[in-house]
């Protein structure tokens, strides 16, 4: 590749290298420049630009991630489509995921113009989650290099060890026997019933009715049985008393029925009093003090893998350690319990990213009058702006603030009793920018970023708001957001909190979007899988046409 400053008479077919803009245009970084793009930049007055320029053999950035990254898919993964020469590998299930850091440690030492980042190994991901991106840096990657990351990425699949593996979570039936010594007190057995139940349902599990005995072997054995033949696939055991020994009541009640003790004690702390076992091929584990806590612990990590069907040897138990150390000890300089009350140091880390919903519902529905849209009932009785509200809620932003002008009682009733926080647009017959401005005013004063929402949209669900949150990164030049479908841009748009001041002196009867074509170079498109973000609805017939308000009169 070829890169520097480059005379307009060579630059046909040139990639730019940074946004430029020009009067009533705007070239963004990434650009091809074809004739047009030229005749504007030397009507602007432009001589040369910084571009890149591809030699034979070169593999433009967009290509090379696509290609790399279907190298990479393995099951239950999913990707988006590539843009400036990213994919994001996402998680089509809930289950574990396994990194093989070889093969990636081999693909980021290849050639520094590949890069490919994942979740740590081993870690519980949720359906549309993203665990992986595959970033081009320049503009190209020469041929040879892309073909020996591609035969890497997939040398380790074809010998069972694929760079990335998604196992699902199995809707496994778990047994639990609780044991009970004099003394015991009764919200200490609920308690551990509650977390236990907690755990085993997070992972897509069911608890059996739970079995109460004396703190003895054989009456634990007798229970161990019972559960089995109720059809449990892991069988746990919560003493009264922690286990000290291997051969110690719970461990000794798993023999007894007929198991067998792999390992005792793992490096991950809380968590070092686990005992693992097996009953025919049930695992049984008599489970450390800490398991009654809902706190992490190592419960936590062996559970995950049982659940997503890997096998928990006592070698994958000690290899535990890096990591392993979960909460605080006495020998610490400052554990963190005595380190919340401490003045915060001069560059504090960086806290999670803030991030509400602002939910646009004060128009007066003039194409749908006598009808306000936004009160109008799906077929389940539940008016459009309520939908609205709930999918805003069902995503990750907080808080959601909710704009009304128009009716504003009877909207602001059908939301009762929801926890959002309403503005009223005393001047919403101004247009779209005064709501936009009413509900801006009363968003909280240390957010990062807001996600508008439009009050006549009611197929954006909560799962497409938190792939516009995952996509914010700010440090990373995606400081404004927003959905594509087949290319095609549409809403909600997520906008970081510095484009507030402009925002606010927006007037008329327009939003903000125009602001996302000044700043060109900050906007991420996301890529979603059905036309949602494009649909709204302003007539009677279209809202006939959307799912769930076909009987709209």
């Amino acid at each position: 590749m070829i890169f520097g400053p480059t005379p307009l008479e060579e630059a046909r077919g040139a990639i730019l290298a940074h946004t430029i803009r020009l009067t009533g245009k705007v070239l963004k970084k990434g650009t091809v420049l074809d004739q047009p793009a030229i005749a504007a930049l030397q009507a602007g007055g432009h001589g040369s630009v910084i571009a890149a320029r591809m030699e034979p053999g070169d593999v433009p950035e967009d290509e090379a991630a696509d290609r790399l990254a279907n190298a990479l898919m393995g099951p239950l993964l999913a990707r988006s489509r590539a843009s400036t020469g990213r994919v994001n590998l996402i998680a089509d299930a809930a289950g574990l995921l396994v990194v093989n850091p070889v093969t990636i440690d081999r693909l980021n030492a290849l050639d520094e113009s590949l890069t490919v980042a994942t979740l740590a190994s081993y870690v519980p991901v949720s359906a549309k989650e993203m665990v992986a991106t595959i970033k081009v840096i320049p503009f190209s990657v020469p041929g040879p290099v892309l073909q020996v990351a591609e035969l890497q990425a997939r040398q380790g699949s074809a010998a069972g060890r694929p760079a990335l593996a998604l196992h699902p979570f199995r809707p496994l039936k778990v047994g639990l026997v609780l044991t009970e010594l004099p003394g015991i007190k009764e919200s200490v057995m609920e308690g551990a019933v509650e977390a236990t139940r907690n755990r085993v349902e997070g992972l897509c599990g069911t608890l059996l009715p739970h079995e109460r005995v004396r703190h003895e072997t054989p009456a634990v054995a007798d229970a161990l049985n019972r559960l089995k033949r109720a059809g449990a696939q892991v069988l746990l055991v919560a003493g009264a008393s922690a286990v000290v020994d291997r051969r110690d009541v719970g461990p000794a009640a798993i023999v007894r029925a007929g198991g067998t003790i792999d390992h005792f004690g793992m490096p991950v702390d809380p968590g070092n009093l686990i005992c693992l076992g097996h009953i025919d091929a049930i695992p049984a584990l008599v489970l450390p003090g800490c398991a009654k806590s809902p706190k992490l612990n190592g419960i936590d990590w062996v559970l995950q893998r049982l659940f997503a069907g890997l096998a928990v040897t006592p070698r994958d138990v000690m290899a535990m350690g890096v990591g392993g150390l979960l909460k605080e000890i006495e020998a610490r300089p400052l554990p963190r319990e005595q380190a919340a009350n401490q003045p915060a140091p001069a560059q504090a880390p960086r806290r999670g990213r803030r991030i509400a919903a602002l939910v646009l519902a004060a128009g007066r529905s003039r194409r749908m009058a006598p009808l306000n849209k936004l009160l109008v009932q799906d077929d389940q009785g539940v008016p459009m702006v309520v939908r609205v509200v709930d999918n805003a809620l069902a995503s990750r932003a907080r808080p959601v603030v909710v704009v009304t002008g128009y009716e504003h009682e009877r909207v602001e009733q059908a939301l009762s009793g929801r926890p959002v926080i309403l503005s009223h647009a005393e001047d919403y017959a101004e247009g779209l920018s005064a709501s936009l401005k009413a509900g801006l005013a009363a968003l909280p004063k240390d957010l990062d970023a807001v996600v508008i929402c439009l009050g006549d949209m009611p197929l954006v669900a909560g799962p497409m708001i938190d792939r516009l949150m995952a996509a914010f990164d700010p440090e990373e030049g995606r400081s404004i957001v927003m959905p594509t479908f087949r290319g095609k841009q549409g809403n909600p748009m997520l906008w970081a909190m510095e484009y507030l001041p402009e925002m606010m002196t927006i007037t008329g009867d327009v939003g903000a979007r125009h602001l996302a074509g000044k700043h060109a170079e900050k906007v991420a498109e996301v890529e979603m899988a059905d036309d949602a973000v494009l649909r709204d609805f302003d007539t009677t017939d279209a809202l006939r046409k959307a799912p769930g308000f076909a009987g709209v009169r």
